[in-house]
């Protein structure tokens, strides 16, 4: 029997939701969150108590091939992760893994293989991160039964020859015609792995969007055992200068890590399932003076804090905090003009990962570790998240 009109049912009914529904939440005082529904037939609808689960502190790092190096294993040790998903692989036009791309070299290759073993020696699950970005090649991914199986017929082999504990799915630039199809392709790859290790688990990646949410919840119906909400990108190259993953907008968007959340839950996304994706990078971009919220002028460029170790350690620079969007914002000057770097601290992360207790989440993601090496203090707060110590009310202390 194909699942194909369960998942057009469901995804269906998203949309009509998406369309019609608005939600609005506050924390209540016996620790539900109360949903107030209205729609545009009429609004004040009965508020709805939701539970809220009783939160999980895992701790999921993706650690990118570019930052395999030498260093690297020595890093992984001293983070406390629950997983660790090795970035990654993806296939080649007719759906086998492509041996050539450099993160199958890295993953596959000795040090790839020392970290998988170091990591299951400290207790630490290890996931195959595949891959596969861009309209065109996922239009034509999904078009192709054949391709796709046999691009899961390549992870379950390397699964297997790797000895991970699953595969971590990515999928980015899915045309919504295609989300019923993604669903059922994690369904069979969870199912494929497990008919080899009935321990093996799939998770996946998705966006903080509408669209991210709709996937989320076609991976969900299909088993996925963990959905990773990328909770950064908020603001990027293109855009006014701003956090990269905000508690609130300083340009009046609603769109923030709250209001992703609030997609996900009203999608139906289990959230004992989901992990709150956090950004362990910051964005730069010219600005046109060095007070907070000053306008660009021109395109914004990641900015990696274990890459400019020397901006954050020199006592001359005092990032100052954002208390709106939460964030630390350090003004540079460049030749006549000024730069403005927006990024995350340990400070203002704290409150985002109490968040993730608050909402009663499987517990949060870091994109990427290795980003942070040479800055104890983010090592120290990922142990006290994962230790469950970080309390719920957890707010901005300073940078």
């Amino acid at each position: 029997m194909t699942r194909r009109p369960l998942f057009a049912a469901l995804l269906a009914a998203f949309a009509v939701t998406s369309a019609f529904i608005f939600v609005t939440s506050r924390p209540a005082a016996d620790g539900t969150t109360t949903q107030a529904q209205g729609s545009a037939a009429g609004q004040g609808a009965a508020k709805t108590p939701i539970p809220i689960p009783i939160p999980g502190h895992e701790v999921f790092g993706f650690v990118p091939y570019w930052e395999m190096d030498a260093g690297i294993a020595a890093h992984l040790e001293k983070t406390d992760l629950t997983t660790l998903a090795l970035f990654s692989v993806t296939h080649k036009k007719n759906g086998d893994l492509a041996p050539g791309e450099r993160g199958y070299r890295k993953i596959e290759g000795p040090l790839g293989r020392r970290l998988i073993s170091e990591a299951h020696k400290r207790g630490v699950r290890v996931e195959l991160v595949y891959t596969s970005f861009g309209t065109g090649k996922n239009d034509a991914f999904f078009r192709s039964e054949d391709a796709q199986e046999r691009t899961i017929a390549g992870l379950v082999a390397m699964t297997t020859d790797l000895g991970v504990d699953g595969v971590n799915v990515d999928i980015e630039l899915l045309a919504a015609e295609h989300v019923a199809a993604y669903g059922m392709f994690v369904g069979r790859l969870r199912t494929a792995l497990q008919a080899v290790d009935g321990q093996a688990q799939v998770s996946v990646a998705t966006s903080a969007n509408i669209s991210g949410s709709a996937m989320a919840l076609a991976a969900s119906v299909a088993g996925a055992d963990r959905i990773f909400m990328m909770g950064y990108d908020y603001h990027w190259s293109g855009s006014e200068p701003g956090a990269s993953a905000p508690l609130a907008r300083r340009d009046g968007s609603v769109k923030d890590l709250a209001w992703s959340l609030d997609l996900y839950r009203d999608a139906g996304v289990p959230a004992e399932r989901t992990i709150l994706g956090l950004p362990l990078y910051g964005m730069s971009w010219p600005v046109e003076g060095p007070e907070l919220g000053a306008a660009r002028t021109g395109r914004g460029t990641v900015w990696i804090p274990s890459d400019n170790l020397g901006t954050l350690q020199d006592p001359s620079a005092s990032p100052a905090l954002d208390p709106l969007e939460v964030v630390e914002h350090l003004a540079v000057p460049v030749g006549d003009g000024w730069r403005a770097i927006y990024f995350d601290s340990p400070a203002t992360m704290t409150p985002k990962l109490a968040l993730a207790n608050a909402r009663g989440l499987a517990g949060a993601g870091l994109w990427a570790v290795g980003y942070e090496r040479g800055l104890t203090d983010y090592t120290r707060l990922i142990a006290t998240f994962k230790a469950g110590k970080l309390s719920s009310s957890a707010g901005v202390t300073g940078s």
